[in-house]
């Protein structure tokens, strides 16, 4: 992945790392307290059957996140 996209674009089994958060306020501190920031790895793990929320492995802690949250994480 040369180009970023967003943390939602990721397939089951694909791996990326953080380029920057789009969040704002309590969501981005948030973010940042789980560990997505710039230069981590995640893996994505696991998708709901209805695609939301989706599972990623972040810093050897597997995460569950909503779609309209990991939307505002930029990853390459």
């Amino acid at each position: 992945m040369n180009t970023s996209t967003c943390l939602t674009q990721l397939k089951q089994g694909q791996r990326a790392k953080v380029k920057s958060l789009l969040a704002t306020g309590s969501m981005r501190r948030r973010l940042q307290e789980i560990g997505l920031i710039e230069g981590t790895q995640v893996e994505c793990l696991q998708k709901s059957p209805a695609g939301d929320p989706v599972a990623y492995l972040i810093r050897g802690a597997v995460i569950a996140l909503r779609a309209e949250d990991s939307a505002t994480v930029l990853v390459y």
